[in-house]
């Protein structure tokens, strides 16, 4: 379901051990002039002298109190163990150092410093090197400069006019640079670029901390590699956690991938990624956005945190929090969930669904809708196969009642009905994915404006709006206007959203009472009842065909009673009133006036008028009442 959420490692171990370089070089190379970590405190080394080695000519003028030593020659000169050759050099009272032509400052085997010319006041401990290309070199490292200036009152080491940092094919250059013995940090300002085979980055400042080894973006910075750019304009990297933070206007960009955030957090410890405030991830249709996005690597999860959202060209899935498990395809949602799967939608607490089997399972407070079979579903559980479209709903939904509710929507008017479950298949049906058979068990209740029925269990078919009420302990009963209908099977078929025909089979009985006081019956094997417009029209009835009907005169009033019996029986209806009556094949009956008729006795047998237990209003699909 959702992508991987792609953050890659940030290379910047090469700016650090590039930004180590430089002040490894500066360490080594100036302890002559100027204190460096770990050396003697500056007070132990001011005023110490600078010894002459070698110089192929050596004057020594002294006047106004200063004594002056002027080499020419191969010059050689050495401060404890630091040793600088020049081409020529002047030393005032031992401590001011001037030294021209092909400088170079060594300390050990490995580190280096070469210019044109140095400069060094020990009074004011100012050191200053020179030249075309000032080159500091510290085993394979070199700094490339024109000017370097170090002063020891505040511990800088300061370039103003640009400096280019070499290591292993890996460049950084700058405008400026400082390095603050004191605090152990390292700035650079001004176009800083860093250049390596993996990536190129660009920036306005870095911050690097050399006891945390900490880099810190002080301005815009673009970190660039074949195939990924990563931006922010203010964060850090702490290299001994290898902890990443990336802020104001953080994004990483990869081909189509496209993350953005608050603030970008990189745990390379545990394989973490995170996308904290305003998170955003883009992959071609796909759009993720949450408070929070998190990728696990090792784990191989994505999380999506506080109002979640999730978009493709298939779905829209809306919660508090999703989390994709990649490894095991797996996903889940949790807090109210809302998942967009045209033409289905389903709303729930929580689901969980795995992608391999394609079963999928919601719980708490669960609505699932078909918009193309106008059907909704509310329960308490639900599971669903996609690979068959297979769909089974159970416990009751806080909203909907105490058990799993259905709801027809149709144009002015909606059906509803509960059952203890509910089981929704894919109908086999030229008509496609929008036909579904729906499936109730046990505790079947129905109510419709025209419609209210009662069974055990039911069958009902989208493509052809038919309803199959089964009875296993009592017969199903449906109700419409003033007729009650009973039997041990039941088919009903709707028509333009309203009651077209209601097919009774075995045991049928169609109650009619206009006054629930005196009752017309029809009863027999079979029956087929017609309707037109919503209302009762005709009723067929096919064997042992038995009907109680009374007779009205033209103002309403009952004049007498029919009692008849025939192999099949035809009876007409207008305003639910018997209006014709046809018999076939040895009908038999009499007619009895009012006052002459025992209204109970004539009563056909299994006579039952239920009125309790027929559902009112929509609310009462909700509850049995022991029907």
């Amino acid at each position: 379901m959702l992508p991987l959420l792609y953050a890659p490692s940030i290379p910047l171990r090469f700016l650090l051990r590039l930004t180590c370089s430089l002040l490894a070089a500066l360490a080594f190379a100036l302890p002559a002039i100027a204190q460096q970590p770990g050396a003697p405190n500056v007070n132990e080394t001011e005023g110490s002298p600078v010894d002459v080695l070698h110089a192929d000519s050596l004057v020594l003028i002294r006047k106004d109190g200063k004594e002056i030593q002027k080499l020419l020659g191969y010059v050689r000169m050495r401060q404890d163990s630091v040793y600088m050759s020049c081409d020529s050099a002047t030393i005032e009272n031992e401590v001011y150092v001037l030294a021209l032509g092909k400088v170079v400052i060594q300390q050990g085997d490995s580190t280096n410093a070469f210019c044109d010319s140095l400069r060094y006041d020990g009074l004011l401990r100012q050191a200053e090197m020179f030249g075309e290309e000032v080159i500091l070199v510290n085993k394979d490292q070199q700094l490339f400069t024109t000017e370097l200036h170090y002063d020891l009152n505040t511990k800088i080491a300061t370039y103003e006019k640009g400096a280019t940092l070499v290591q292993l094919g890996t460049q950084l250059t700058s405008r400026r640079g400082y390095y603050h013995v004191a605090t152990d940090e390292a700035y650079f300002k001004g176009d800083v670029v860093v250049v390596d085979s993996q990536f190129t980055l660009r920036s306005d400042t870095l911050l690097f901390n050399t006891a945390t080894q900490v880099v810190t973006f002080l301005g815009p910075t673009l970190i660039t590699t074949d195939s990924s750019r990563v931006y922010c304009e203010d964060g850090f990297y702490d290299s001994p956690n290898r902890l990443g933070v990336f802020t104001q206007r953080a994004q990483f960009v990869k081909g189509e991938q496209k993350a953005t955030g608050d603030t970008i957090r990189y745990f390379g410890d545990r394989g973490a990624y995170e996308l904290r405030g305003n998170a955003f991830y883009e992959e071609g249709s796909r759009q993720a956005t949450a408070a929070e996005i998190r990728y696990d690597e090792r784990a191989d999860k994505t999380y999506l945190i506080g109002n979640a959202h999730y978009k493709d060209e298939d779905q829209d899935i809306e919660a508090a929090e999703i989390v994709y498990d990649a490894k095991n395809e797996i996903y889940t949602t949790r807090g109210r969930s809302k998942i967009s799967d045209p033409p289905q939608i389903l709303e729930a607490d929580q689901v969980d669904y795995e992608q391999a089997s394609g079963i999928g399972i919601a719980s708490g407070a669960v609505w699932w809708r078909d918009t193309s079979a106008n059907l909704i579903i509310g329960s308490a559980n639900m599971r669903y196969d996609k690979a068959s479209d297979y769909l089974l709903a159970s416990g009751g939904n806080p909203q909907a009642g105490s058990r799993p509710l259905l709801v027809t929507v149709l144009e002015n008017d909606s059906l509803f009905m509960s059952a203890d479950t509910l089981i929704g298949t894919r109908a086999d049906t030229v008509a496609g994915d929008s036909a579904r058979i729906l499936r109730a068990f046990f505790g079947v209740r129905i109510f419709k404006s025209d419609l209210q029925a009662i069974c055990d269990s039911l069958i009902y078919n989208t493509s052809d709006s038919t309803f199959l009420l089964l009875g296993k302990q009592a017969q199903p009963m449906i109700w419409s206007d003033t007729s009650q209908f009973s039997a041990d099977t039941l088919l009903v078929k709707l028509r333009n959203n309203q009651i077209d025909t209601i097919f009774l089979r075995n045991r049928s009985m169609i109650i009619n009472s206009p006054d629930e006081i005196f009752f017309n019956q029809i009863k027999g094997k079979n029956v087929v009842v017609v309707f037109q417009n919503g209302d009762l029209r005709k009723v067929f009835v096919d064997g042992n065909a038995e009907s109680v009907y009374y007779a009205v005169d033209e103002e309403g009033a009952y004049v007498g009673v029919n009692k008849m019996a025939a192999s099949e029986m035809l009876l007409y209806f207008d305003k639910n009133q018997v209006e014709d009556v046809r018999y076939y094949t040895q009908p038999k009956g009499n007619f009895m006036p009012m006052r002459e008729a025992d209204h109970e006795k004539i009563k056909l047998e299994n006579f039952r008028w239920v009125k309790d237990g027929r559902p009112r209003k929509k609310e009462d699909v909700f509850i049995l009442n022991g029907i």
